[in-house]
């Protein structure tokens, strides 16, 4: 697996064709090796293409730096990669991942605004809490707010909790949850589709949520605005094929919301009692929502 990793790597930073990094993912994914793909590009020569080979090198030299301080760099082709992100179209190339890895990792994403009331707060927490009790992960993006509640509540009561960060690994966003981002690290799991030192930009927040609804079972939107990230994730989760959970305040003051609550798996909780059975009635059905997953994958591929 080293050389697909240096492969990879190389691959992205070359951008042979100016194709973006999905292309090359799907490129990838299709062949099922980043060396394949790399050689198609770039075939073996007598003599060497400098540019090609200070690529590799560069590569091969990332890696060993990423190992040495503690990042495990997985490639989409990677067994350890998380098999329900192979379901959507915004499937990464690769992920950089602090902590510990689950191979079919149960969770469900809690996701809201940044600026939340206490009331939100509170839910989110009640939710991360029974879920954590009932054995699931709390997955979430370790923005302030909804996010941060849902984080420390799972973590509080000794369950698992994964981000997905908008940033590299090696940064914090925002500044003040850099002990929460460690303490994830530590017991849980902290994922990034991004270069390790990679800023936050506004896009790569959508890019991280698409990534949550895909790797959970399904999104509860606790609290939401008109323009949230959480309204597209929603809408995300709904294209991705997996239930959405919207709240009843979420509901009641966005009109995407009530446009999204008649759509297929877009379900309404009024109170834990709803979350309760939502989630008991989503955790009964994995075998018929994988099937369809992948006839959804096949179908847009």
């Amino acid at each position: 697996m080293e050389a697909e990793r240096i492969a990879l790597v190389a691959l992205l930073r070359l951008r042979p064709q100016k194709l973006s990094w999905s292309a090359l993912t799907e490129k990838v994914l299709d062949t099922g090796s980043a060396q394949i793909v790399f050689d198609d590009y770039f075939p073996p020569q007598l003599i060497d293409d400098p540019r090609v080979s200070a690529a590799w090198a560069q590569a091969e030299a990332d890696l060993q730096t990423w190992q040495a301080e503690g990042l495990e760099f997985l490639s989409v082709l990677d067994p350890m990669f998380p098999r329900r992100l192979h379901d959507i179209m915004q499937t990464p190339p690769f992920l950089f991942a602090q902590g510990h890895l689950i191979p079919d990792d149960q969770g469900f994403s809690v996701v809201g605004s940044r600026k939340a009331s206490p009331e939100g707060e509170g839910f989110a927490r009640e939710i991360a809490t029974y879920l954590a009790g009932e054995g699931l992960t709390v997955v979430s993006g370790m923005a302030a707010g909804i996010d941060t509640a849902a984080h420390q509540a799972a973590l509080a009561v000794g369950g698992r909790t994964v981000a997905f960060v908008a940033t590299g690994v090696n940064r914090t966003y925002p500044a003040q949850n850099r002990h929460l981002h460690e303490s994830i690290a530590d017991l849980g799991l902290v994922l990034s589709q991004f270069w390790p030192d990679a800023p936050p930009q506004k896009h790569t927040f959508l890019m991280r949520n698409a990534l949550m609804s895909g790797y959970g079972l399904a999104s509860i939107i606790v609290e939401a605005g008109e323009t949230s990230g959480a309204r597209a994730q929603a809408r995300m989760a709904v294209e991705h094929g997996r239930p959405v959970i919207l709240t009843e305040s979420v509901v009641a003051r966005n009109h995407w919301a009530k446009t999204l609550i008649q759509q297929r798996g877009v379900h309404l909780a009024t109170d834990m009692t709803d979350i309760d059975r939502l989630v008991t009635q989503i955790r009964e059905e994995p075998v018929r929502v994988d099937s369809a997953l992948r006839e959804l994958a096949l179908t847009h591929r």
